[in-house]
């Protein structure tokens, strides 16, 4: 890969920050995986979310409640064992994704 253009005085060669061309070589390789990975997460996101508002649908048709907060514990306490605090944060956006906030009725989901 050949890198010559340069984007603006500090985003050096192609965006990269640097004015190394091997440096830049590497980063846009690094930021192509990177894209690769952002793009597998969205995936696995949404699918995540359409299968536990299937999850949740399933259980208040046959009588379940809308939640079940001990799941939802497990998962959080999965989350932050593995990713410290952060994870904690990053599950409950993940709940959420899938259940819709907290006290607004909407989907009735929680996984």
């Amino acid at each position: 890969m050949t890198t010559t253009a340069l984007t603006g005085t500090n985003d050096g060669l192609n965006g990269t920050g640097t004015r190394e061309e091997g440096a830049a070589e590497q980063i846009m390789d690094l930021r192509a995986r990177i894209d690769e990975i952002d793009a597998a997460l969205i995936s696995l996101w949404q699918e995540r979310a359409a299968i536990s508002q299937r999850v949740g649908a399933t259980r208040v048709a046959s009588g379940g409640t809308r939640l079940v907060l001990s799941r939802e514990r497990e998962i959080l306490d999965r989350f932050r064992n593995e990713l410290g605090a952060d994870g904690t944060q990053l599950a409950l956006l993940i709940l959420r994704a899938g259940r819709g906030p907290l006290g607004i009725s909407g989907p009735a989901v929680a996984e």
